[in-house]
């Protein structure tokens, strides 16, 4: 340790002289031991350390040269300095003898006392020297360790580079993170590093990595791909610390690599959900906005009205409570069923039910939700339900993944077809077309009857397509416009929402434009656009999981300005059309037109004054 005193060894046979050393050199941090015989000498020697050895040459048994010599001979005391005192006028081949063994000087006795404290303050000092170089190696060496133990532990890449770019250190770190060995990396250079891809970014890594070691003592962070040891590519933030090079030391730069390739994959994930869940909120509330615009539309008077509004959103929010409880995976069709019936929308003694239970995917449970709802009010208005004595029969099957359905009307007023169609039938037979759903409703006398034929997986259907209207040449009947009203033109529509669809065709239809459509799929648009050749166009923003990308691509390259209705921000409309016109659901009507009209005058069509 710093603190503790310096030991002198003196070797003397006589004791005189040992007590006279003793009073000689009483310095501070110096002690004095001492020794009679050369046995003794050597057993103090292999216990302590000693920064100096006085020997008398002249002992019996063992003499000042033969220590000497065993001293030279012993790896722990080999460095120790060694002054012969003796009394004994030495020639010269006596002194080369004592040389020989090590000496460092010689004294005769009787000893100046002056000159003997100047030799011995001369060793005590290199002695406490060497003893501060010994400390401050073990604590860089202490330092450097627990640096280096920190570098494997951490839970970051780390490694070092030199001034020439050239791997310097390769921590445990960075073999655990990268997979790649100290033996394979040591003395490589980082333009030839296999963990850094070449299409990944490697030149603009080391051109940071180059602009550090000139700027001097600068810090960065970088992010770049690596590849690990097994070929996989991940994503990394590279934390960089560069020291200047001076001229005792050269210049280098300290790297840790943290890997954020899960990080990102949450982060994607998150933007994902998020857009998705906007999408859908969107969407919900562009629906909710179109059964109050439509029920308006139809409507007798305000209480039909609300009492029809208030029905719907409420068929609406059973099952999105029941889409909940499942983690929005799938809805039960008979629980959805039992649902309409504990709120006594249906009579449970009234209607009789056959069929297995079979699993809905969530935006059709929606809509079969309002179908369902539909049904049940218009019975009770007109149908089997509005008297005492009616009955439905609801029978299903599932086969193939399609649903065959059957609701009938039987004992209920005398039926014939109705003179006009309400929303509520309107919204039964178009609220599945997305679906691949084929609904026919029979108005017999003895009651009505509704068939449905239903996909449950995508691809699964057997239903023919719903009919699209024949594209016309111009508005039948003629429109009278306002000058705000739009040119003749056909508007195709992108729509999987049905009543988003319902809702932009009869804003287009009564615009005095031809509307074509809705289209629910991607392939069923791009046929539509082959063969009609539309004006313009409105495309919903994704198409039940389908991205719309491939349409947007097709009408740009037709040059038909087209516009994006959407829930979606427009970081998730496809890439090359973010600029397109956009307009937000849920939407005002007016917007609609608006849009329209800004979508005609690009197109420069004529618009009539």
């Amino acid at each position: 340790m710093p603190n503790e005193p310096l030991r002198i060894l003196a070797v003397d046979d006589v004791r005189e002289n040992l007590i006279a050393l003793e009073a000689a050199l009483d310095q501070p941090g110096v002690e004095l031991v001492t020794a009679s015989s050369g046995f003794e000498a050597l057993e103090l020697l292999l216990r302590q350390d000693f920064a100096l050895a006085l020997l008398d040459v002249q002992m019996p048994e063992m003499d000042g040269f033969e220590l000497a010599e065993l001293m030279r001979g012993t790896e722990r005391t080999r460095g120790v300095p060694i002054i012969f005192l003796t009394a004994v006028a030495t020639d010269e081949r006596r002194k080369f003898r004592g040389f020989e063994t090590g000496a460092v000087d010689y004294l005769l006795k009787p000893i100046d006392i002056t000159v003997l404290n100047s030799k011995v303050t001369v060793f005590v000092e290199l002695a406490r020297q060497r003893r501060e170089i010994a400390f401050q190696r073990d604590e860089l060496g202490a330092a450097l360790g627990r640096l280096r133990a920190h570098g494997d532990n951490s839970p970051m890449a780390v490694l070092e580079i030199d001034s020439s770019l050239r791997i310097v250190g390769w921590y445990k770190g960075a073999e655990r993170t990268m997979g790649y060995t100290a033996a394979d990396m040591l003395g490589v250079p980082l333009s030839e590093a296999p963990f850094l891809p070449p299409n990944g970014g490697r030149e603009a890594f080391l051109k940071g990595m180059g602009e550090l070691l000139e700027g001097g003592d600068r810090r960065a962070m970088q992010e770049h791909r690596y590849r690990r040891a097994d070929g996989s590519l991940r994503e990394g933030e590279w934390y960089c610390s560069s020291l200047a090079g001076t001229g005792l030391r050269p210049g280098s730069v300290m790297i840790e690599m943290l890997d954020i390739t899960e990080r990102r994959r949450a982060e994607d994930t998150q933007r994902l959900l998020i857009g998705e869940l906007n999408h859908r909120v969107k969407n919900t509330l562009a629906t909710v906005q179109a059964i109050a615009s439509q029920g308006f539309r139809h409507a007798r008077s305000h209480r039909e009205f609300q009492d029809a509004f208030t029905g719907r959103l409420q068929a609406l929010a059973r099952a999105h409570s029941m889409l909940s409880a499942t983690t929005w995976e799938s809805a039960g069709l008979k629980r959805l069923i039992a649902d309409h019936v504990a709120i006594g929308a249906l009579s449970e003694d009234r209607l009789l039910l056959d069929g297995p239970d079979a699993d809905l995917p969530p935006e059709l449970a929606l809509r079969f939700s309002l179908v369902f709802h539909e049904l049940a009010t218009n019975a009770h208005k007109y149908g089997a339900f509005s008297n005492a004595v009616g009955t439905v029969r609801l029978v299903w099957t599932v086969s193939r993944d399609v649903l065959t359905m059957e609701w009938s009307e039987h004992g209920g007023p005398p039926v014939s077809p109705p003179e006009r169609r309400g929303f509520g039938s309107t919204l039964i037979e178009h609220s599945m077309v997305s679906d691949g759903a084929r609904i026919v409703s029979e108005f017999a006398p003895e009651g009505v009857r509704w068939s449905m034929v239903l996909p449950l997986v995508a691809g699964a259907g057997v239903a023919e397509p719903a009919p699209q209207p024949e594209p016309r040449s111009a508005p039948q009947p003629p429109v009278v416009r306002a000058p705000a009203s739009l040119p003749p033109m056909r508007i195709l529509v992108v729509e999987d929402e049905p009543l988003v669809a319902m809702e932009l065709i009869m804003e287009i239809e009564d615009g005095g434009c031809i509307a074509i459509g809705p289209a629910t799929s991607c392939d069923q648009a791009l046929a539509m656009i082959r063969e009609t050749g539309p004006d313009l166009a409105l495309l919903d923003g994704n198409l039940n999981g389908e991205k719309i990308d491939p349409v947007a691509d097709a009408l740009a390259a037709r040059d038909t300005p087209f516009a994006f209705v959407s829930g979606y921000d427009r970081e998730h409309l496809p890439r090359g059309h973010a600029d397109r016109p956009m307009l937000n659901k849920p939407f005002v009507v007016a917007d609609v037109r608006a849009m329209l009209l800004q979508l005609a005058e690009s197109a420069k069509a004529p618009i009539p004054e």
